[in-house]
């Protein structure tokens, strides 16, 4: 069977957890500080927030950019749904814009109609790893006098226009969930150049404190732990040959694959990091069984889009391209060890299924 996707754990992650356990300090320290900072560097911005989870690291960005009831954020339906849940846990409106077909990002043409006078935020999904196109996301949102929230969760190196995810909204959250590209067990960060919503971040993770038991503000606990810090710490200086691995197969695949199988399209200003290599064939039934017989594994992300969850149910919303690629989209393997005998079997299973 060759899965769709595992975390890659290797003999230094393992001996920087041991590392960790026998030095006794388990909760936030030195390693979650170091893992900020380089981070930080990565991603080219001032301020890193280890925080939790992906989740958490939007739902923080977003209350210290000041979000709340009343306010309404737009967003893609076309994604997990915890990029509304966690406009939701503001007290805000998530308010559903309808996707590109080539790159299934949100555009500034789907968000303009949506601003209203109550629009606090916009909030892009860079999904399967490719940027949504942010110069004129970002244009339009001076123009609006409203805020950016990157949700960088799948986006972890991917660049547009030469910037790098999370480094171009005021501010960013990247999940760290053993799917990702990258993986601390659970976790996510938090990334800004303002400091103070870097400040007010790390307050709302540690109980609304700066120092102990001085409580300046209502917050959370939603700190990293020094044994994900640590494994982050090895993860990150992996994942920039990680991320080549991934272009490459995916240039492979994008060679030899058919095109009726409708391959993603990386476009010209952006760099693609394939947290998930997605297609859109006409027939995906078709092409999911042959995928099944030949012990292939994929998945479909999402198999219902967050508009038509339960929690979101109600309001009418004209996400036209939204649900005809929730009926088609469905993702392979591009984990960057997969072998070359498995991508022959990969090309030629689908290619058979459509010839």
């Amino acid at each position: 069977m060759i899965t769709l996707s595992r975390p890659s754990i290797g003999a230094e992650e393992i001996a920087a957890v041991t590392e960790v356990l026998e030095s006794g300090m388990l909760a936030s320290g030195g390693r979650v500080a170091r893992f900020e900072e380089a981070f930080a560097d990565a991603v080219d911005v001032e301020h890193a927030v280890a925080v939790g989870s992906g989740t958490a690291a939007l739902h923080l960005g977003l209350l210290a950019i000041g979000v709340g009831p009343g306010d309404e954020v737009i967003v893609p339906s076309f994604t997990f749904a915890a990029s509304a849940n966690s406009v939701k846990m503001t007290g805000a409106t998530p308010v559903f814009a309808d996707i590109d077909p080539q790159d299934y990002t949100i555009h500034r043409s789907a968000i303009e109609p949506l601003i209203t006078e109550r629009t606090r935020a916009v909030m892009p999904v860079h999904l399967y790893g490719q940027m949504a196109p942010m110069g004129p996301i970002l244009a339009l949102a001076e123009e609006a006098g409203i805020d950016v929230i990157e949700d960088a969760a799948q986006a972890h190196l991917a660049e547009s226009a030469g910037r790098k995810a999370g480094s171009v909204g005021r501010v960013a959250g990247f999940s760290f969930y053993p799917t990702k590209n990258m993986t601390t067990g659970e976790g996510g960060m938090i990334t800004t150049r303002d400091p103070e919503v870097a400040h007010r971040a790390r307050l709302l993770r540690n109980q609304g404190m700066a120092e102990r038991y001085q409580h300046q503000i209502v917050g959370l606990n939603e700190r990293m732990t020094e044994i994900e810090a640590a494994i982050g710490l090895v993860q990150l200086r992996r994942l920039p040959a990680w991320t080549e691995r991934r272009r490459e197969i995916a240039m492979i695949y994008r060679e030899r694959l058919d095109s009726s199988l409708g391959l993603p399209v990386e476009r010209e200003d952006a760099k693609h990091v394939y947290h998930q290599y997605t297609l859109a064939p006409v027939d995906r039934d078709e092409v999911m069984a042959a995928l099944r017989q030949a012990e292939i594994g994929h998945d479909i992300y999402y198999p219902k889009a967050t508009h038509q969850q339960d929690p979101y149910l109600g309001p009418s919303y004209d996400l036209t391209v939204t649900e005809e690629m929730v009926d088609r989209v469905v993702s392979i393997p591009v984990r960057p060890d997969l072998r070359a005998l498995e991508i022959d079997h990969i090309v030629d299973t689908l290619n058979k299924a459509v010839g």
